[in-house]
């Protein structure tokens, strides 16, 4: 296990910087996932991590020790990668255990590694078989399983589940997750997914445009977003944003509200619109009410809430609930 300190990192490929100026602090054990839209350079700082990448100025410290100028055999990490990246000539147990060939370790060492390992994956009874053989979700666990075997400082993961279908995507993020949690082992993880990241990280940190808008526990990016990237990033429906008039009455340029947060009612006080679209999907129900002095919004209710397309509904936001962003998107 180890630290893991980024400073004012930059990263450039000729004279276009792709990275700027990003400081990240990583705790001992710490599960960290790095998130935001495709293009805002997530993967690029997880290969800068991993040595698979020059930067141009900065620095990355593990466990203590500036590794800048380490190869990434000498950084004593361990990289999952989205294509699971086996041999497809080579077995189960030949896979997880190459690289420990490749060093050199005895026999003997490297069989109690990859059996350990293959215990903890439920891999055990396919050691024998080739990649092909595998399901998707056997082939992640022999890629993480490789990964273990090394027993390094820090785990990177890029995208390792965009390939899986979306019910064994549930499951392996919370296998991963209990996995990380059973070996305390640091990790870095990319997503481009925020639920995923919501759902597995001790902390998010939020990139875009290769600048990093926000580092904190999930639930405080959720509760208080530092700008309307972060708000609109974080949560799922995305937060319901209103400029103008309704805007300028709380004192703010925009003003956010989650649709968990709107009240869905047919009269009092708040927002007056008329339903253009309601879906129901049983334990919830997402109304799409279109709102003369707002625009379009999203209020998310119980799921057998009695409302259809064309209905008058009215829109009031939670005491508490609604958050305030200047005219440069920053959080008042």
């Amino acid at each position: 296990m180890a630290t893991v300190e980024i400073r004012n990192l930059r990263k450039a490929y000729g004279a276009l910087e792709v990275l700027h100026d990003i400081s990240i602090d990583i705790a001992d054990g710490e599960f960290v996932a790095l998130v935001g839209p495709s293009g805002c350079g997530k993967s690029t700082l997880l290969r800068c991590i991993a040595g698979l990448e020059t930067i141009r100025s900065g620095e990355i410290r593990i466990d203590g020790r500036v590794v800048n100028d380490l190869a990434p055999k000498d950084r004593d990490i361990a990289m999952v990668f989205q294509n699971y990246a086996l041999y497809p000539h080579m077995n189960v147990a030949a896979n997880m255990g190459f690289a420990l060939k490749l060093s050199g370790r005895p026999k003997a060492e490297i069989e109690e590694r990859v059996g350990k390992a293959a215990a903890i994956l439920d891999l055990a009874r396919q050691l024998g078989r080739k990649p092909v053989a595998l399901s998707g979700g056997q082939r992640q666990r022999v890629a993480m399983g490789r990964a273990i075997v090394r027993d390094p400082k820090v785990f990177l993961f890029d995208e390792p589940l965009s390939n899986l279908d979306a019910k064994l995507r549930v499951a392996m993020r919370a296998e991963i997750r209990e996995l990380q949690q059973r070996l305390g082992t640091t990790t870095i993880y990319v997503t481009h997914d925020q639920t995923e990241a919501m759902t597995m990280a001790d902390k998010i940190a939020v990139l875009n445009g290769g600048r990093l808008e926000q580092v904190g526990a999930p639930l405080e990016l959720y509760r208080t977003p530092a700008n309307l990237f972060v708000a609109g990033f974080i949560g799922s429906p995305q937060m319901n944003f209103v400029a103008g008039d309704l805007a300028r009455k709380a004192n703010a340029d925009t003003i956010g509200v989650r649709p968990e947060h709107l009240s869905v009612g047919r009269d009092g006080d708040g927002w007056r619109g008329r339903v253009i679209s309601a879906e129901h999907l049983g334990s919830d129900t997402f109304v799409h009410v279109e709102v003369p002095e707002a625009g379009r919004l999203t209020a998310r209710t119980v799921g057998d809430m009695p409302v259809a397309a064309g209905d008058d509904v009215v829109l009031t936001p939670m005491a508490g609930y609604l958050h305030r962003f200047d005219g440069d998107g920053q959080a008042l």
